[in-house]
């Protein structure tokens, strides 16, 4: 990790004060994955209620996502994570005395809030203080904060639901989730954004609004195919666990989300810096193939072996498309515009994730599981069809750039 080593003592210091908030923010939300689902049944509710409960998440999300990312642009990206891991570590005490499906429907709205804050100030934050020609690399080593969270919480999160219960499980999601707040607050912006006397260079360049943003193919394109990715994602969280169970396979649905997690480790630490020579098409076109291929093996899984295939190569999806399109959206985008921009592009995948749940939840009354999963295999499918038609001015142009064959026309620098 030279790339490290290179960098002004107080940008190392910051990195790796990040790096230790996002570990602690993603273990508190991802020890909740395998349970939640399980415990929205255990206080009697439906499959279409565990999927509008799981939906809210996104819900509060999207409700927030456009005004946490002006914020991340006008107040500073610190602000953004501190809201975010605020909210994170209040959440989880709320479930503790959650006693109906209408109000855990209100708290994961409120949950939801806590990505939309975290992700935007953190990877505006790490791009702001990543040299540009090795900003691939430090996204991919900066967002290892989440495979190792996703290891380490989900397989946590159901061994103490299994073997304590419900409360140790929430208390120690909050803690977690306050540890990260403390940690966040020592953090330093080196870029004063919302000081009346900027710096010279920001005043230089131009800061788009929503809407001039919104009209561009070169972010509408992305959060289209975050969106569909989003529905598969929201697919795979909400109904995974039962998926499990339905099947009978002597399988913990912690492991899965473990596998994946390695899987997602062992991309972002090969990728990143690749990308930074290779361009990020050919990457974000890996990832997709891996995201059509992992759910056509979940949708068929007769075995624990297919199970664990499939999490390996859906967390190597997940593990080089969220870093890639970070890169490219910033690629895309001025520094005084990135916090609108990754709202407009997580935003899709917010989106996918906020109807996946209400949405199949509806279908998993007349369908299986199973055909849920297939379902997910060709949304994924249709992404990379988007992709290599779409991504850049014309297909010819799209089809190089997402085979590598050539740079990103939409390149500011």
């Amino acid at each position: 990790m030279k790339v490290f080593i290179d960098l002004e003592p107080t940008k190392r210091r910051n990195l790796l004060t990040l790096f230790i908030t996002g570990l602690l923010f993603w273990f508190s939300i991802t020890s909740l994955l395998p349970v939640l689902p399980l415990y929205i049944r255990d206080i009697g509710g439906t499959k279409q209620q565990i999927g509008l409960v799981m939906g809210c998440f996104a819900i509060g999300l999207l409700l927030s996502r456009t005004w946490l990312g002006q914020l991340a642009d006008s107040q500073g990206r610190k602000i953004s994570i501190l809201i975010g891991t605020a909210v994170v570590g209040i959440a989880p005490l709320g479930y503790l005395v959650a006693n109906s499906v209408s109000l855990l429907m209100i708290l994961r709205a409120f949950h939801g809030i806590s990505i939309s804050g975290f992700t935007t100030g953190y990877s505006a934050l790490v791009v702001d203080i990543s040299p540009p020609k090795q900003r691939g690399e430090l996204i991919g080593y900066m967002s290892l904060a989440i495979p190792i969270g996703m290891a380490l919480g989900p397989a946590l999160g159901g061994y103490l639901q299994a073997n304590f219960g419900y409360t140790p499980l929430f208390l120690i999601a909050a803690i977690a989730g306050l540890i990260a707040f403390v940690c966040a607050s020592q953090v330093k912006e080196e870029l004063n954004l919302k000081s009346q006397n900027r710096d010279p260079q920001l005043e230089l360049e131009p800061s788009r609004s929503f809407g001039e943003l919104i009209k561009h193919s070169s972010f509408v394109i992305p959060g289209i195919i975050m969106l569909l990715i989003g529905l598969v994602f929201g697919t795979l969280a909400t109904f995974l666990p039962l998926y499990i169970q339905e099947t009978k396979l002597d399988f913990n649905a912690g492991l899965f989300y473990a596998v994946a997690a390695i899987a997602s480790f062992i991309a972002r630490v090969v990728v990143g810096k690749a990308s930074d020579t290779w361009g990020r098409g050919l990457f974000i076109t890996f990832s997709l193939i891996c995201y059509t291929i992992s759910m056509l093996l979940l949708a068929d899984a007769t075995l624990p072996s297919i199970l664990i295939l499939a999490a390996f190569v859906e967390g190597t999806g997940a593990g080089i498309l969220i870093p890639m399109l970070i890169a490219l959206m910033s690629d895309r985008s001025y520094l005084t515009e990135r916090g609108k921009v990754y709202a407009i592009c997580i935003g899709g995948f917010d989106l996918g994730v906020a109807i996946a749940g209400p949405i199949l939840g509806t279908l998993a009354l007349v369908v299986s599981y199973s055909t849920m999963f297939y379902w997910s295999g060709g949304l994924a499918a249709i992404a990379l069809l988007i992709f290599l038609t779409k991504s850049s001015k014309s297909v010819r142009h799209s089809l190089r750039f997402a085979l590598g064959k050539e740079g990103d026309v939409y390149a500011i620098e």
